[in-house]
C-alpha cells in the first residue's frame, strides 16, 4: 500500500513537472512569436505599401486570439510604435468575424494613436467602436482621450472633447461625478493646476464632488511639487467636510518625503494611524523611499521589515524604493545583494530596478559594472525602457563605448523597439565622432523607417559628414514622414 502511494505520488510529481514544462515552453513561443510579428509591423514601410497583406499573410484570421491581439498591441505601445500601424492592425482584427475585441485591446489602440497626436484617427475609432461594440466605451478610454488632448491641446478644446462625449459618444450614460473626475484627472495627470481648478469651480455644482475628487485635485497639487498648495487644498477638503483616507494621507506623505521633510511624513504616518486609517503596502514603500531620499538607511530598512511585520506581501515596488535607498547611500554592494535576493524570492527585476542599478554601478564601478550588467539583462530576455535606454546610450558614448551603443541599438530593434530619438541623437553623434558614418545613416535610416522622425541635431550632424546622395535620401523620408504625422501643438 506505502509502495502504491509512493508510485503514485513521483506519477504526480512527473506529470506537474512535465505539464510545467510544457507552459513554459508554449509561453516563450508565443513571446517570440508575438515578438516576430511586432518586429513586422515596424520594419514594415506603411503607407507606401499597404500593411494589410502582410498582416494577412503574417497573422492569419484563425490565429487571432484576443490575449495574442492585446499582447501584440501592448508590445507596439511598448516600444513607441507609430500609431498608424497599430490602428491598421487593430481594424484588420476587427474585420474578422473570428475575433471579439476586448476594451483592452481598444485601450492600448487609442492610447497609441493619442500619444502621437493621431486625433482625427482617435476620434474615428471611437465612433467606430461606438457603432459595433459600444460595450468597450469606457471611463478609461475617456481618460485617454481627454488626458491627451489636454496635453496636446488648449483648455477650450479639452472642455468641447468633454461635451463631445457626453453629446455624441456616450449619450446613453448619465454623466456624473465619475466622468467629472475624469476630466479633473486629464488636467491634474499634466499638472495644469490651474485648468483643473478652474473645471472644479466651473462644474462642482453641476457634479458633486466626492472623496476621489478631492484626492485627484490633491495628487495634482502634489505632482505640481508644490507642498504649500497641497495643505491648502487639504484644509479645504476638510471645511468642505470631507473625511481624508489612506490614499489622502498617502498623497501628503509622499509630497513631504519628495520635499525632504522626512520627519512630517513619519508624523503623518503616526497620525494616519490614530485615525484608524490604516498604511497601505504603496503608503510604506513612499516612506522607504523617502527615508532614503534623507539618507536614513537605518529607517529604510526598518520600514522595509515593518511590510512582513504588517503581514503586507513586499512587492518589487518595495524593494526597489530600498535599492534606491542603499544606492543614494553609495552602498552598491547591498543594493546588488537585494537585487540577488529579488531573483531568489521570484520578485520580478521592472525597469526601475534595473535603473537604479545601473546608476549606483556608474557612480561606483564604472563601465566594466555597468557592462557587466547590461549584458545579464540582455541575456535574461529584458527590454529596457526609453529613459533607460538613453541613460545606457549616454554612458556608453562618454565612455566611447559605441560598440556597446550599437549592440544596445541592435538589441531593441531586434525586440521590435522605435528607440527614443535621444537615444538616436547620442548614438550618431558617438559613431560620427569616430567616423563610422555608414552605421550612423543606417540607424537614422532604421528610425525613419519604423515612423518616427529624427531630431535636427542628428540631420545636422549627418549634413556635415555624410554623402550627397545619402543625405537626399534621408531628407526625402523625412518629408514623406512629415507629411503623415499631425501638427505640434505650436504649430496648432
Amino acid at each position: 500500500m506505502l509502495l502504491s502511494s509512493r508510485i503514485y505520488f513521483r506519477q504526480k510529481l512527473n506529470i506537474a513537472w512535465f505539464c510545467s514544462l510544457i507552459e513554459t515552453k508554449t509561453k516563450t513561443e508565443t513571446k517570440t512569436e508575438i515578438e516576430r510579428i511586432v518586429r513586422i509591423i515596424n520594419d514594415h514601410p506603411f503607407p507606401d505599401q499597404p500593411l494589410h497583406l502582410t498582416l494577412h499573410t503574417q497573422i492569419p484570421h484563425s490565429t487571432l486570439s484576443t490575449s495574442f491581439v492585446e499582447k501584440i498591441l501592448g508590445n507596439l505601445f511598448g516600444a513607441h510604435s507609430n500609431g498608424l500601424k497599430a490602428y491598421e492592425l487593430f481594424k484588420y482584427c476587427l474585420s474578422s468575424n473570428l475575433y471579439t475585441p476586448t476594451s483592452d485591446a481598444f485601450e492600448k489602440t487609442l492610447h497609441i494613436l493619442t500619444r502621437m497626436r493621431y486625433f482625427d484617427k482617435a476620434w474615428e475609432l471611437i465612433k467606430r467602436i461606438k457603432k459595433d461594440h459600444p460595450s468597450l466605451l469606457t471611463l478609461k478610454s475617456m481618460s485617454i482621450m481627454l488626458s491627451r488632448i489636454a496635453k496636446f491641446r488648449s483648455y477650450e478644446e479639452t472642455l468641447e472633447a468633454f461635451e463631445r462625449m457626453q453629446t455624441s459618444i456616450f449619450p446613453w450614460r448619465k454623466f456624473g461625478t465619475n466622468e467629472f473626475n475624469v476630466l479633473l484627472r486629464a488636467f491634474c495627470t499634466q499638472r495644469q493646476m490651474k485648468e483643473a481648478r478652474s473645471v472644479f469651480q466651473k462644474m462642482h455644482s453641476q457634479y458633486p464632488p466626492n472623496t476621489k475628487t478631492m484626492n485627484i485635485l490633491l495628487l495634482g497639487f502634489k505632482e505640481s511639487g508644490d507642498i504649500t498648495s497641497v495643505e491648502l487644498f487639504y484644509h479645504e477638503m476638510v471645511i468642505r467636510g470631507f473625511k481624508p483616507n489612506n490614499v489622502t494621507y498617502s498623497i501628503r506623505i509622499d509630497a513631504y518625503c519628495k520635499r525632504g521633510h522626512f520627519g512630517d511624513a513619519l508624523r503623518l504616518f503616526e497620525q494616519m494611524e490614530g485615525e484608524n486609517c490604516g498604511p497601505t503596502l504603496e503608503t510604506i514603500t513612499t516612506l522607504i523611499h523617502g527615508a532614503g531620499l534623507a539618507r536614513n538607511i537605518a529607517k529604510a530598512k526598518d520600514l522595509f521589515e515593518e511590510i512582513s511585520r504588517r503581514s503586507l506581501k513586499t512587492d518589487t515596488g518595495a524593494y526597489n524604493a530600498l535599492l534606491s535607498a542603499y544606492i543614494r547611500s553609495k552602498d552598491v554592494t547591498s543594493a546588488s545583494a537585494l537585487m540577488a535576493e529579488m531573483e531568489t524570492r521570484k520578485v520580478e527585476h521592472d525597469n526601475v530596478t534595473y535603473h537604479n542599478m545601473f546608476m549606483g554601478l556608474m557612480r561606483s564601478n564604472g563601465i566594466d559594472g555597468v557592462e557587466a550588467l547590461y549584458r545579464k539583462m540582455v541575456e535574461r530576455d529584458f527590454v529596457p525602457k526609453s529613459n533607460t535606454a538613453v541613460m545606457l546610450m549616454k554612458l556608453f558614448g562618454q565612455n566611447r563605448r559605441v560598440d556597446l551603443g550599437l549592440d544596445l541599438w541592435g538589441y531593441l530593434v531586434k525586440k521590435g523597439q522605435c528607440p527614443h530619438s535621444h537615444a538616436l541623437d547620442l548614438l550618431v553623434t558617438g559613431l560620427c565622432a569616430c567616423g563610422r558614418v555608414e552605421e550612423a545613416f543606417d540607424c537614422s535610416k532604421q528610425m525613419l523607417e519604423r515612423g518616427r522622425l529624427v531630431s535636427e541635431r542628428v540631420v545636422q550632424i549627418l549634413e556635415r559628414v555624410l554623402e550627397l546622395e545619402k543625405l537626399d535620401e534621408l531628407k526625402n523620408m523625412i518629408k514623406r514622414l512629415k507629411l503623415l504625422l499631425p501638427p505640434t501643438k505650436q504649430d496648432v
